[in-house]
């Protein structure tokens, strides 16, 4: 599980996705058996057109007894290193590999190797029971080897294991588990390149959650930037009678536009999906000024922490001017707070209103919203609920 992220800004440098690396050395290992020569470097292209070559670490050819006991078969083996760039990903450095066995009939099946879950739940865009091998990456997979039966002649068919060494354990510093997928990790992608920050894998496992949580009827979701806005909401929400259960929570991070407009585009095109009755959004004071500002992106590369901004709404509820001109000057959001706090009450509330607003742009008009900051302790600062004031 994710921590909030700092407040810092740094260079950032792109990487692939664990799809670019399972069609990279399903290729290499479809090659080996096709012309029993191992590739050293494997290009592959992307999605949208860009050649990208990837080193593959090792390759190898086992011969196996199949059906009857009486056949033998070869498969062949191959494998990379997966480097996500500066994305805070889990994959990056893991070793992601390919074995690929030839069939007689045409097409390819998929399976889950090591490390890679299966799908158990619906509501993911791999129906359950199938291995956690999302469609880009399957897509891209299909279409290169089918590149590479042309290009030697071939007729027959593939089947397909996807896995990532350690995988099991990587899978546990995820939302694998909370979504459904059983005994490792997810095989995704929909470029092909990671690019940090924009963290494409990470938001799609945000729109994939509350997928996910909707289609096993969960109509109160909870959006939450971090482990301890999810302990608040736990606390808050939970009864001895009805805990809050965990399918519901939504590990946004710093994406809550990844949240609100996934809401938002279900709303307009899907209306199998389970009506969303109330959305509540847990976040620290600092992140959610931003939102209540009307940033969608809460990192620092995006949104920074806008003292003046605190200052003006301090200045509405009846701060004096040299309170306003000290939380101008103060170190953090947390000062700027404290300081309006010693003349006036309600700034954090006052936020969370205007963060209410701005998410109910992207809400159904009957949808319940709350929003709720709290302090790096997890202890409520300040809250605003449509069922308790509306949205004015």
């Amino acid at each position: 599980m994710r921590e909030e992220t700092a407040e810092k800004i740094v260079k950032l440098r792109s990487g692939y996705t664990t799809g670019s690396c399972a069609t990279a050395t399903a290729y290499a290992a479809a090659s080996l058996l096709l012309t029993q020569k191992k590739l050293a470097r494997c290009s592959i292209t992307l999605p949208k057109g860009k050649h990208v070559e990837f080193v593959i670490e090792s390759n190898c050819i086992e011969n196996i007894t199949v059906e009857s006991n009486t056949t033998e078969n070869s498969r062949a083996t191959a494998s990379t290193i997966k480097d996500a760039g500066d994305d805070p990903d889990v994959t990056h450095q893991a070793t992601v590999f390919s074995t690929v066995e030839l069939t007689s009939t045409k097409g390819i099946e998929f399976y889950a190797g090591d490390g890679v879950g299966m799908v158990t739940k619906p509501g993911l865009p791999i129906p359950a029971g199938q291995p956690a091998i999302n469609p880009v990456p399957r897509k891209m997979i299909q279409d290169h080897l089918a590149q590479l039966a042309e290009l030697h002649s071939y007729k027959g068919g593939f089947k397909v294991w996807v896995g990532v060494i350690n995988g099991v354990h990587l899978a546990t510093k995820t939302m694998n588990a909370r979504l459904g997928i059983i005994g490792g990790l997810s095989i995704l992608g929909t470029t092909g390149i990671v690019r940090p920050f924009s963290c494409s894998a990470y938001i799609a496992s945000i729109q994939q959650g509350v997928d996910v949580a909707l289609s096993n009827n969960e109509s109160h979701l909870f959006a939450c930037t971090g482990n301890k806005s999810e302990d608040a909401a736990i606390r808050l929400f939970s009864t001895e009678s009805t805990p809050l259960k965990e399918i519901a929570l939504i590990e946004m991070g710093d994406f809550i536009g990844a949240v609100l407009k996934h809401i938002k585009k279900l709303n307009t095109a899907d209306t199998s999906k389970v009506p969303l009755r109330r959305l509540t959004i847990v976040g620290g004071f600092g992140k959610l000024s931003k939102f209540a500002q009307g940033h969608l992106d809460l990192h620092s590369k995006s949104s920074s922490i806008d003292l003046d901004f605190l200052a003006s709404v301090a200045s509405e509820l009846g701060s004096p001017t040299d309170t306003c001109d000290k939380m101008k000057q103060a170190n953090t959001s947390i000062e700027a707070l404290s300081i309006a706090d010693e003349v006036c009450t309600g700034l954090a509330d006052k936020l969370c209103h205007l963060g209410a607003k701005n998410a109910q742009k992207y809400l159904p008009n009957d949808t319940d919203i709350d929003v709720i900051v709290i302090d790096k302790q997890s202890q409520v600062l300040g809250s605003w609920s449509s069922i308790i004031h509306g949205i004015t």
